[in-house]
């Protein structure tokens, strides 16, 4: 009840300003901009012949266009959420805060951008990966590196957005929040001290997204000199995991981790994630292999040294989070299979 309490005070709050998690404007208009600007920039490519680069002056477009998408999302969930009805009675029924609300609008925007990396991706090797290993390229590959760079900057205001509406964690504990303080108003939310309370307790990801944002654009666009377009077909193809990563959170924000939806979705999560993010390296360097005609320990041996230290950097972390994935659906099942024996000597009894 206090937490329901707690989630009709802030939309009560949220609607005295006006806004539904920022300053939207009505849901059409949202819906019109979301759709307009990702048809403008697939309008803005698809005139291009396949092997065409993308200009600086048409990247910069793309950049701005999907900047413009991914806010929009961002807001039009929240919008639909906080200020419709079916919103409210969703909100109501899952007894969920304005800070849930915001957390699970970030992971659907999140997963969306998976979903078109993925698209990327599978174009990208569909036309590179037969041709020619290393020299031939679409499109695609330059053009998303534009769109989709706005993407990091924009999540790393949208995260800051969603914590500065989560009062456990800026005010160290819960009695804010039972008290029904207001989350905009805690700990300078929105100014230069908010904004750096938040990079302190998430440093890494904040820096992930400024690396991933500025120089894994970079070497997508210009320090590759156009080469090897079908390895970054595969690198775009590793997001094919995150729209389950991004479900096991939001049914996590439902409370429905013991339902048969989360267990399905966690093992579809493993599944992709083994195959997209740890396997995925090995089999690029047997491909490689195939074109350069060596076997698969020669031609990992013949990468340069810095290739060979990049895949290191990118694929032990994917390990890293694989096991720990592993040995949480283990737990799940685990838990599960107790919980099922439990009611099975109840029913007995």
């Amino acid at each position: 009840m206090e937490s329901e309490s707690y989630a009709v005070k802030e939309n009560v709050m949220l609607r005295k300003q006006g806004r539904g998690g920022c300053m939207a404007p009505a849901g059409s208009l949202l819906l019109a901009t979301v759709l307009g600007s990702l048809g403008t920039a697939a309008g803005s490519i698809l005139v291009l012949n396949p092997e065409d680069r993308i200009s600086v002056t048409r990247g910069v477009w793309l950049s701005l266009l999907g900047l413009v998408f991914f806010v929009s999302l961002y807001d039009l969930v929240n919008y639909i959420a906080l200020k419709t009805s079916p919103g409210h009675r969703f909100q109501k029924k899952y007894q969920l805060t304005v800070f849930e609300v915001l957390d699970i609008s970030n992971k659907f925007v999140s997963a969306v951008q998976a979903c078109l990396s993925c698209v990327t991706g599978a174009v990208v090797c569909w036309w590179s990966c037969p041709r020619n290993f290393l020299r031939s390229s679409h499109y695609m590959s330059e053009a998303y590196a534009w769109f989709g760079m706005a993407y990091f900057f924009y999540d790393i205001w949208s995260m800051y957005h969603v914590y500065t509406h989560d009062v456990g964690a800026i005010t160290g504990g819960v009695d804010a929040e039972m008290k029904g303080m207001a989350p905009a108003r805690i700990h300078g939310a929105g100014s230069l001290e908010g904004f750096l309370s938040y990079f302190v307790r998430q440093p890494v990801i904040v820096l992930h997204h400024l690396f991933i944002g500025s120089f894994g654009f970079l070497v997508i666009v210009y320090l590759r000199g156009g080469l090897g377009d079908c390895v970054f077909g595969f690198v775009y193809l590793m997001e094919l995991s995150t729209p389950f990563v991004s479900l096991r959170g939001i049914l996590s924000k439902l409370k429905l981790k013991s339902s048969i939806l989360y267990v399905v979705n966690g093992i579809t999560m493993l599944v992709t994630f083994f195959f997209c993010r740890v396997l995925m390296f090995p089999y690029v360097c047997y491909m490689y292999g195939r074109f350069a005609g060596l076997p698969f320990w020669k031609a990992v041996s013949s990468l340069p040294t810095t290739c060979k230290a990049g895949i290191a950097v990118l694929m032990m972390p994917q390990v890293y989070w694989f096991t720990l994935m592993v040995q949480g659906a283990v737990k799940v099942l685990c838990f599960r299979k107790e919980s099922d024996k439990k009611d099975g000597d109840v029913m007995v009894s």
